[in-house]
């Protein structure tokens, strides 16, 4: 098996149970929640197929959904992104293109880059999982607030593991 398979299926499971484990529970004022398992699919190689990149997201919704007991939100969430990704990346591109098999990593990409490549991904997530679970248009601003808030809260997070566990390393 190749070794960078073997290496992003143990950053799933890593991903997923740092999300149900420790991070459920990792919540604002019960208004800003953390959903740090996207991290996973926003960190794939930008040169992926789109369906299989597709299918990994329907994956990461599902077993997310599964532990969290939702029925298609965190799925619904998921493949959106996975969707939208090829085109927003193609609008982020700058004018010489990326390297070839280039992780959207914070070291790879610099801190500017990745925090808006993240937080487009990271609002859009949001604004899909929350206006879902919503479903009533008179929690519109109430839900836009949890978005906002939870947006951030979420790429700090992600900001900050990217420092910690992406760190360049030292020859």
């Amino acid at each position: 098996m190749n070794r960078g398979v073997v290496s992003y299926i143990f950053y799933f499971i890593v991903y997923l149970t740092a999300q149900v484990l420790l991070v459920r529970n990792l919540v604002l004022m019960n208004f800003a929640f953390c959903y740090i398992y996207i991290a996973f699919l926003l960190l794939i190689p930008l040169e992926i197929s789109p369906i299989l990149y597709m299918l990994i997201g329907f994956a990461t919704g599902v077993t997310t959904d599964y532990f969290y007991n939702t029925m298609g939100i965190h799925t619904a969430a998921c493949v959106l992104i996975t969707y939208l990704r090829p085109f927003i990346v193609r609008f982020l591109t700058p004018r010489g293109g990326y390297e070839q098999n280039v992780e959207p990593t914070l070291k790879s990409m610099g801190l500017e880059w990745f925090i808006v490549y993240s937080s487009i991904f990271i609002l859009i997530h949001h604004i899909a999982l929350f206006y879902i679970e919503a479903s009533e248009i008179s929690l519109f601003f109430f839900t836009f607030g949890k978005v906002i808030m939870s947006s951030l809260f979420t790429l700090i997070i992600l900001i900050v593991t990217q420092y910690l566990f992406y760190s360049p390393r030292k020859s």
